[in-house]
């Protein structure tokens, strides 16, 4: 199967795609790219093939790699200084999450003067960007997850103030998208999961998110249909590679969908995965009962849509359990407490840090400081509401 789309970008999809990379640099007019990665993946041979590739038929290829997991303001401004002192002209960003919030912020802030957390996405910050200079980018996702490939956002942690930050520009979307199953099929049955979940919360929160968003909608309740099909067959066997490209086109529909708006799953999430390190795709699959329950009065009819859509009994109950039995064979942690070190936890601070995140405005139910507090408590006891 290959398939090209170009909604909301230029999306290639089929096995091995990653063999047109060379030519989407081409169609971007990218002579020298600085191909983005984190420090694990670059020491993969297939990663390595990839950038030898490149090298061959761009012989001025570099490379960045000196970031990890839940990315910091410091590790853009090191790629930036790489980009500029090379003189690169585009962006490959490669991998799960981090690296493709790291090339996408690379991209953007080698044409700024302003420091990113300028334009944290508030109101019109965006508009203090220039946009003249901002590099092509070419995403490739090895996860399914994030859909930071589809977003116009990254999402970036001021290691000053332990805050997560997101990073918005329209112009950070990047311009072609490459969705190649085969760069999926070593990823472990955990990343699988998490990933799977973090693709799955974002389509819920962006279907229940209040505001009048067809085309969001639909995108939405499709992902979470796709993710019902195939999240349980990539994590059983990993080689599957129809489940694989279902799974990495519901997370792309994820991120295409949340710009109806998230919840406060992700504002819950951001803080943990800030203050603790944990992978933002396994705080998402903990919080999403709890939120569920907690917002039930006012989202109770769009789930009974999602039932009817996924052949589930058409109630509320009917979907939590499908949620619940769903983390269950994905030996997802039911409580926060399974993962974190609670005693280290200030639930004032963490509570804050939620009701200020920029998910929050858009859950279905107005959020108060108590009702994030609360909400921490309760994926700490495990009670659902």
């Amino acid at each position: 199967m290959k398939i090209n789309w170009n909604y909301p970008t230029t999306i290639w999809l089929g096995e091995k795609r990653i063999q047109d990379l060379s030519q989407a640099c081409k169609n971007l007019k990218i002579d020298k790219p600085l191909f983005v990665t984190d420090k694990d993946l670059i020491n993969l041979k297939m990663v390595q093939d990839i950038i030898l590739d490149l090298k061959i038929r761009f012989n001025q290829t570099q490379v960045y790699s000196n970031f990890a997991g839940n990315p910091v303001g410091e590790n853009v401004e090191e790629g930036v200084d790489q980009f500029k002192k090379l003189g690169c002209d585009g962006v490959i960003a490669f991998g799960g999450g981090s690296g493709l919030d790291v090339g996408k912020a690379i991209a953007f802030m080698s044409g700024q003067s302003r420091p990113i957390w300028d334009f944290e996405d508030r109101g019109d910050y965006w508009k203090r960007a220039n946009e003249t200079n901002i590099a092509p980018i070419i995403a490739i996702p090895t996860t399914a997850g994030t859909g930071s490939e589809t977003g116009r956002a990254s999402a970036i942690i001021n290691k000053k103030i332990g805050i997560k930050k997101i990073i918005f520009h329209p112009k950070i979307l990047p311009s072609i998208v490459i969705l190649d199953p085969n760069l999926t099929l070593d990823l472990s049955p955990r990343l699988t999961a998490a990933t799977g979940m973090d693709a799955l919360s974002h389509n819920i929160e962006a279907f229940c998110a209040p505001g009048f968003h067809p085309m969001a909608d639909g995108i939405a309740i499709e992902g979470i249909k796709l993710i019902k099909n195939s999240l349980i067959k990539a994590f059983h066997n990993g080689k599957d590679l129809n489940a694989r490209s279902e799974m990495l086109a519901a997370a792309s529909m994820g991120s295409t969908a949340f710009q109806k708006g998230l919840g406060t799953i992700h504002s819950l999430s951001h803080p943990i995965n800030a203050q603790f390190n944990v992978h933002h795709g396994l705080t998402n699959a903990i919080f999403m009962p709890y939120v569920l329950t907690f917002n039930k009065e006012l989202i109770e009819r769009r789930i009974i849509k999602i039932c009817d859509y996924l052949e589930l009994n058409k109630s509320f109950e009917s979907f939590l359990d499908w949620i619940l039995e769903l983390r269950k064979e994905l030996n997802i942690p039911h409580k926060l407490s399974d993962v974190v070190d609670t005693n280290k936890m200030n639930l004032d601070l963490l509570s804050k840090m939620a009701l200020d995140d920029p998910s929050t405005p858009t859950n279905p139910k107005k959020m108060s400081i108590e009702d994030m507090k609360i909400l921490y408590k309760h994926s700490i006891s495990g009670k659902l509401f």
